[in-house]
């Protein structure tokens, strides 16, 4: 069978197999983890798009052109005018792209650091990544079962080596699953993300940035730079390594304050207006720069705890993000600015200044410390408050593989690789020195689209040259692809069956057994009625254990719900379920 492979089921790798599909080419899709979704699921903050229709409906006066310019500064020296303009060029058609065919609300945009228009779009409930991304997997898997001739999806499925032909080309990968090391021939697509958690014997991170690797991150224990370094070995050219973002707003767990995996603050709750505070109750940043910049005013300041906080109207702006954090613990809601002030050990009277100062830099546009963009409503002390302590956390490397316009893994001779393409985190040069909040999905879909439109255009061209491995000798590809070169049926496919039901659920617990399942070799959780057994899920959670420990032995259907669709147990923990709550 002619196909594409593509290693990683993050949004890159979900995008680049989607367009694929469309283009009329089979894809084998392979990710080391027992549940596809990668770093995408956890973004906070929405997806940038300029010239898009819900910006046009909102008056907001942006087009590709001011978006260029807006990621070319973020860049700095490092800009790669050919990438950024692919980038922001193609972003409000992947906005529309996401709309059009997940029917995806995209519609409340917002602006974040460094940003000179408002152009991060997300929906009105729910993480963006998570919702963009579940809806190219959902559809990805019901198409494996549909079309499973068209799409083969295999997780747990690590990839680890690439393999060449007599020309050099690129012709397939080597991989470990069940136990056992295998074949697959065919062009790649890398996307495997970034190395922002690569804490391995031979870590990029600590080879290239050393004074970093102590830090926590937010990334899943899979960004160990695999990709990267596959690539390399077979003679890729890597750029920028050196270039690891630190984002300041990393959400503190009073409870487990030195841990080294931590939950990402969205950007967006600075972008609706939170201030940041140091222990004495100052700002000392403007909240909107980039995020280097205001990770280093965080260490210039030195002045800890350092918390973020929101006003009411700020919190109920972004009120959804809120909720979950509170839910986590991450956050603490307070009802006056003086309760505030108690908790932080400082007087009433010098918070109150603080917000005054404040108040009258946003009315006279004249900020201390340079911010050009307030949200409207004054902050007072008889509001409520969201606050949550902060600390910068690794979050994303801008270096990777040296890609070209369209997604070509470029050698160090300076020249195409064939058939090696690579498209997210793992491509370096995209965002130069410093990355732009909103645009880490918008690189993945953009470069995953551009990458999918060029495996496919080079398997179209190469067909009739590829060869497979066959009964241990190499035989001769038919050099067709297995369905028209675009299949309207793939676009809005007919659904999968459906998935099987819950197990029988004719067991009942009370709210008191379930609580004496709490530990993490013994954990059931009550979601909606229904208690489970998620034991033996815990290591596949996308979300990462803790974010199911929380609730050990406890009913977690508020956050549940808040996070998941109905459907996500039946159809991804069906056997976790042993029965019902008794009432």
């Amino acid at each position: 069978m002619a196909q594409v492979i593509v290693v990683g089921g993050g949004l890159a790798g979900l995008s680049a197999a989607h367009t694929l599909l469309e283009r009329g080419a089979n894809v084998l899709l392979l990710d080391k983890q027992g549940f596809m979704g990668g770093n995408s699921t956890k973004a906070t903050s929405g997806i940038n798009g300029a010239g898009t229709q819900a910006q046009q409906e909102l008056g907001i006066p942006d087009n590709a052109k001011i978006f260029f310019e807006d990621t070319k500064r973020s860049a700095r020296d490092l800009a790669r005018d050919d990438l950024i303009r692919v980038l922001t060029g193609r972003s409000g058609d992947a906005v529309n792209w996401l709309q059009n065919k997940f029917g995806l609300d995209l519609s409340k945009v917002a602006r974040l650091g460094g940003h000179s228009q408002p152009r991060t779009h997300r929906g009105s409930a729910q993480f963006p990544g998570m919702v963009i991304t579940y809806a190219q997997m959902e559809r990805l898997e019901d198409l494996a079962v549909s079309q499973p001739d068209r799409v083969k999806i295999y997780k747990k499925a690590r990839v680890t080596k690439l393999l060449r032909d007599e020309s050099g080309a690129v012709a397939g990968v080597e991989y470990t699953r069940s136990g056992k090391t295998e074949t697959a021939y065919g062009p790649v697509v890398l996307a495997t993300g970034g190395y922002a958690a690569d804490f391995t014997p031979d870590s990029l991170l600590k080879k290239h940035r050393p004074e970093y690797y102590d830090l926590p991150t937010t990334n899943g224990d899979h960004c160990t730079g695999d990709g990267q370094k596959m690539a390399m070995a077979v003679g890729a050219n890597a750029v920028d390594l050196e270039k690891v973002q630190v984002h300041p707003t990393g959400l503190v767990d009073p409870n487990e304050p030195n841990a080294k995996v931590k939950f990402l603050a969205a950007e967006a709750l600075r972008g609706v207006g939170g201030l940041l505070l140091d222990n004495h109750g100052d700002r000392f940043v403007d909240e909107l720069q980039h995020r280097d910049y205001v990770t280093g005013k965080m260490w210039e300041n030195g002045k800890y705890p350092i918390r973020l906080v929101l006003n009411g109207q700020a919190s109920k702006e972004i009120e959804w993000h809120c909720k979950h954090y509170v839910g986590r613990g991450l956050m603490k809601r307070f009802e006056s600015g003086e309760a505030l002030a108690k908790e932080m050990g400082i007087s009433p009277q010098h918070l109150k200044e603080t917000f005054d100062r404040y108040n009258a830099g946003a009315k006279a546009n004249k900020d201390p410390f340079g911010k050009k963009f307030f949200s409207s409503a004054d902050w007072k002390m008889n509001d409520y408050f969201n606050v949550a302590v902060m600390t910068p956390v690794l979050h994303y490397t801008m270096g990777g593989l040296e890609i070209d316009a369209e997604s070509r893994v470029v050698g160090k001779d300076g020249k195409p690789i064939p058939g090696l393409f690579a498209a997210g985190e793992v491509a370096g040069g995209v965002h130069g020195a410093n990355r732009l909040g909103g645009s880490s999905l918008l690189g993945c879909v953009v470069f995953g689209r551009v990458s999918g439109d060029s495996a496919a255009a080079y398997l179209l061209q190469t067909a009739g040259k590829l060869v497979e491995k066959a009964g241990g000798r190499l035989g001769a590809l038919a050099g067709q692809l297995a369905a028209p070169a675009v299949s309207q049926s793939l676009s809005v496919p007919a659904p999968a069956a459906a998935p099987p039901a819950s197990a029988p659920a004719s067991r009942e617990f009370t709210a008191s057994e379930v609580a004496g399942h709490n530990k993490k070799d013994d954990v059931w959780v009550i979601v909606n009625g229904q208690v489970l057994d998620v034991t033996s899920f815990l290591p596949d959670h996308p979300g990462g254990e803790k974010a199911i420990l929380l609730y050990a032995g406890r009913d977690a259907t508020e956050e549940f719900n808040m996070l998941h669709d109905p459907k996500v147990i039946p159809r991804y923990a069906p056997d976790s379920v042993i029965g019902t709550l008794k009432k």
